[in-house]
């Protein structure tokens, strides 16, 4: 492998990290632009976003027929680890900082070894146990300090909950949807998934919202564009291809990146900060994430 292989990777790495980090803070922008509801913010990104995996899927026709129960799983997968934790997180963060959004979506990796115990029969090691504990002691330090705020506690706390279970969402989706990437294709798989939960989006607007919901203001759009094509397009293939480059190892040293660049966004575009408690329990989970994902190199 050429060190200008690996070198691309990282770059596609940090750029995808970057362009996922910037999600959160695009809808808290497009929900300050206007009273712009999530079922209509979320409809906007999936359907904007439509396109591209649809000329993705054309592109990969001539793949390997795939089995019914691989189509089943797509569906399901794709209303669970697509649609429903993306409501979810669109539904959270209109109750609780971008950046803190972000952090509580981090715990993911933690939640999957979770699943695995519970679901798959792995055991979690010890060094996976301690992750959990640092993970959940950042969050509990990150937590408390807004707990104090009477007021909006309750709408605070429902904020967390929502984001917290979006993440569960897609620790489901990446356990079950683990042996299926390998028979489908990483591209494939995702394109699929992506059509899959349109649909659900589409039927939600239609319900809900009227035509009327789309006269929205010109920064709207363009913020529903940039979620669309910069933050949910871009960096699903570009972490698919550094994935491939350097491995899921090192990509989550440089993922690690994400919360912080998110808390820095936050900061600079929505002028959001965290305390320094809340600092201090950021750090604590990132460092347990990256202790849960990061595997120790063997000795030869």
């Amino acid at each position: 492998m050429s060190p200008g292989y690996r070198a691309w990777g990282v770059l596609f790495a940090l750029a995808g990290t970057i362009a996922f980090a910037f999600r959160p803070v695009l809808i808290k922008l497009g929900y300050a632009a206007h009273p712009v509801s999530a079922t209509t913010l979320l409809f906007l990104r999936m359907t904007l976003a439509l396109p591209f995996f649809v000329a993705t899927a054309w592109w990969l026709r001539r793949a390997a027929p795939m089995q019914r129960r691989d189509w089943l799983g797509i569906v399901g997968l794709g209303l669970l680890g697509y649609y429903l934790a993306s409501l979810l997180d669109f539904l959270g963060l209109q109750y609780v900082p971008a950046g803190l959004g972000r952090l509580i979506m981090f715990l993911y990796p933690t939640l999957v070894v979770l699943l695995s115990f519970a679901f798959l029969g792995k055991k979690p090691a010890a060094r996976e146990i301690a992750a959990l504990a640092v993970c959940y002691a950042g969050i509990a330090l990150v937590v408390a300090s807004p707990l104090d705020a009477a007021p909006q506690q309750r709408l605070f706390l429902a904020g967390v909950l929502l984001v917290f279970a979006s993440a569960m969402c897609y620790a489901v989706y990446l356990v079950a949807g683990s042996q299926l990437v390998q028979r489908v294709g990483s591209m494939r798989f995702t394109a699929y998934t992506m059509i899959v939960s349109t649909a659900p989006a589409i039927v939600q607007f239609l319900a809900l919202e009227s035509a009327a919901s789309l006269e929205l203001p010109q920064a709207v759009w363009g913020y529903a564009i940039l979620l669309a094509t910069a933050c949910t397009v871009l960096p699903v293939f570009l972490v698919a291809e550094s994935l491939k480059r350097i491995g899921a190892n090192q990509f989550a040293l440089i993922g690690a990146l994400g919360p912080v660049t998110t808390v820095l966004a936050d900061f600079a575009l929505l002028k959001g900060a965290l305390a320094p408690l809340q600092l201090v329990g950021g750090a604590l989970v990132i460092a347990g994430v990256l202790l849960v994902t990061l595997k120790p190199q063997r000795s030869p």
